[in-house]
């Protein structure tokens, strides 16, 4: 699936749900769902900055696409960094760096974090993009 499809399935989803608070637990599980970063990429290289709670990402590259892995230590925090990596993970690093991610404002979600929350869902983003730039420079 590309990017973009996989951002329009979110949206969709979202859709269903009538309040916050469903869309809330919605996120929650889907952090339940992440599967679990291996224990040696839990280091201090791979926090991202500017998050409130403590965020580990982590990229490879496999074939021409990048591979991500990411844990938290907030459950919110990890549901959001799920549905980050539902949309990057397993693309080439080109179509990361030109996507859109539209489906943030669509679903409202960045209106409906605390700001310190917004603000480390920008920085997983940069984070991602960062990524992708390296690996790009690398091939």
């Amino acid at each position: 699936m590309t990017i973009n499809e996989i951002q329009e399935e979110i949206v969709a989803e979202f859709d269903m749900f009538d309040d916050w608070m469903e869309r809330y637990e919605y996120i929650i599980e889907l952090g339940k769902s992440l599967p679990l970063i291996d224990a040696k990429y839990k280091l201090d290289e791979n926090l991202i900055k500017g998050c409130q709670s403590k965020v580990w990402l982590h990229a490879d590259l496999s074939g021409e696409k990048i591979g991500f892995t990411a844990d938290s230590d907030a459950i919110l925090t990890k549901g959001i960094v799920a549905l980050l990596l539902r949309v990057f993970n397993h693309q080439k690093p080109e179509d990361i760096l030109q996507a859109n991610t539209h489906f943030i404002d669509e679903i409202g979600l960045k209106e409906h974090l605390s700001p310190t929350r917004a603000n480390g869902l920008v920085s997983m983003l940069k984070q991602i993009k960062m990524y992708a730039l390296a690996q790009q420079a690398k091939a």
